[in-house]
């Protein structure tokens, strides 16, 4: 649910993440939602940093996030490969958790991504996108029940 904040059973500490999925958004309403929120930093975690939804393709996005002061990164290794995502349209986020796991998170590579990650959540407030408006459909809510074993807490926004 929007603006909840998820524990996941770890006592708050300053180490917050927030996550926002952009379906049904406009893409001029993002800096400010996530401005409101005191994010710094805007870490897009898809595979494919393209949209057909106009200003959510990553230069137009990148761009617009640094004309209102924020931080844009893509961290394209953290996305959900091809099948995964395949799975995730025919509505069988089972099957895209466990492939997003075994393909991307529990990897060598993938444990490298999420310290990157980490750190850069460590050194500033950052936020999570992807498309999926309920983060409990996407692997942004893989990503943050990671992040909440480091300490962190969640905000999807």
């Amino acid at each position: 649910m929007p603006g909840l904040t998820h524990e996941f059973g770890h006592a708050a500490v300053n180490k917050q993440i927030f996550t926002i999925g952009y379906e049904g958004l406009d893409s001029e309403h993002v800096p400010g939602i996530l401005s409101a929120a005191g994010v710094a930093v805007l870490a897009d975690v898809r595979a494919v940093a393209n949209s057909r939804k106009r200003g959510f393709s990553k230069g137009a996005l990148g761009s617009a996030l640094r004309d209102s002061g924020l931080g844009y990164t893509h961290l394209r290794s953290l996305g959900t490969p091809k099948s995964g995502r395949l799975a995730a349209r025919a509505g069988d986020s089972a099957l895209m958790r466990r492939i997003y796991c075994e393909e991307v998170l529990d990897t060598a590579a993938g444990q490298a991504s999420l310290d990157d990650l980490a750190a850069l959540a460590e050194a500033a407030p950052l936020c999570l996108l992807c498309f999926e408006r309920d983060p409990a459909f996407c692997h942004r809510r893989v990503l943050t029940e990671r992040l909440a074993e480091r300490g962190f807490t969640v905000r999807d926004l």
